[in-house]
């Protein structure tokens, strides 16, 4: 089986999702979202184009944001938050 970018990545980002969906509900997640995204980047980073994969992953959260639209600004947020760590440890990759 031939691993795909989305493959690998949307899984990450439906774990974030769920996590959203959560917060939203009244849940305290961020240290889960913290323990999500260093996963994440735990686990693509093992990858021969984990640059790629993280932009992937960063892309996907920030589109998942902004089509929200705003009537759920803790679910938006909770993305943006979370493309954001994983921005962070792109930079630190390079």
């Amino acid at each position: 089986m031939k691993a795909t970018v989305v493959g690998l990545v949307t899984p990450h980002v439906i774990r974030v999702l769920d996590l959203a969906k959560q917060a939203e509900s009244g849940t305290n997640v961020d240290w889960h979202l913290r323990d999500a995204v260093a996963r994440t980047v735990e686990d693509l980073s093992q990858q021969f184009n984990a640059r790629d994969l993280l932009a992937a992953y960063v892309h996907g959260l920030e589109t998942a944001a902004r089509d929200l639209g705003p009537g759920r600004k803790l679910y938006s947020g909770m993305l943006q938050s979370a493309a954001g760590m994983a921005a962070r440890e792109i930079e630190r990759l390079a």
